[in-house]
C-alpha cells in the first residue's frame, strides 16, 4: 500500500496537480493481536479505535505536521467541502478539520465516538452495541447501554487502558460526566470510528 500511495503522489507531482489537489488518506480501524486478550477489530479499546488520517491541502502551513486533536471519519466530508469552497448541509454530524491545517495545535471537538456491534454470527447470541466516547484524557465505554458493563480509562496514567476505573467510587463524578456526554451524542449508525491525524 505504501508503494501505491507513493506512486499516486509522484503522479500528482509529475502532472503538476499537487497545487490544486486535496489529499486525504485514512485506514481501517486497528486489529487487536492479543492485547486485552482480544483477536479482533470489534473492541472499544484505543488500539482498535484509532486509525491513521492524513489530510494535505494546497498552501496549508500544517501540511506534514502532526495534530493531537480528536477527529472522526464523519469529519472528512465537511472538511473536503470547506477546502473545496462548498457549503455542506447544516445537519452533518461531522465538523471541518480545515482549521487544523492552519494550526495543528488547535482542536475542533471535545470528544470522538466509536461504536461496534457484538454478538450474532455463528454463536447465535443476540446482537448488542458497544459505544465509547474519548476525550483528551478519558475513554468511557458502555456495552448494551451499560447492561453488559462499563469501562473508564484515564489516558494520563493508563494510555494502554489496563485499569478499568468505572466501578471505583473515586471516579463516580467522571463516570457521570462521561456517561452524560455519551448519551447526549448518541449515534444510531452501525459503526463509527475515531481517527488520529
Amino acid at each position: 500500500m505504501d508503494a501505491q500511495v507513493g506512486r499516486l503522489l509522484n503522479a500528482l507531482d509529475r502532472l503538476k496537480l499537487r497545487d490544486n489537489t486535496v489529499i486525504v488518506f485514512w485506514g481501517d480501524h486497528g486489529y487487536a493481536l492479543g492485547e486485552h486478550g482480544d483477536w479482533m477489530k470489534q473492541t472499544l479499546f484505543e488500539q482498535s479505535a484509532r486509525v491513521p488520517l492524513l489530510v494535505s491541502a494546497p498552501g496549508k502551513p500544517g501540511n506534514g505536521k502532526n495534530s493531537r486533536a480528536l477527529v472522526e471519519f464523519v469529519d472528512i466530508y465537511p472538511t473536503l467541502a470547506q477546502l473545496a469552497g462548498l457549503t455542506p448541509p447544516a445537519a452533518l454530524e461531522g465538523k471541518s478539520l480545515a482549521s487544523l491545517l492552519d494550526n495543528p495545535n488547535g482542536s475542533v471537538k471535545p470528544a470522538a465516538y466509536t461504536q461496534v456491534e457484538r454478538g450474532g454470527g455463528r454463536s447465535g447470541a443476540p446482537k448488542f452495541m458497544g459505544r465509547s466516547v474519548r476525550t483528551d484524557r478519558w475513554r468511557y465505554s458502555e456495552w448494551d447501554g451499560g447492561k453488559r458493563g462499563a469501562e473508564l480509562y484515564d489516558h494520563q496514567t493508563d494510555p494502554r487502558e489496563h485499569k478499568n476505573l468505572a466501578n471505583d467510587p473515586k471516579y463516580a463524578a467522571t463516570v457521570a460526566e462521561m456517561k452524560a456526554l455519551l448519551a447526549k451524542t448518541a449515534r444510531t449508525a452501525p459503526a463509527a470510528t475515531e481517527a488520529v491525524p
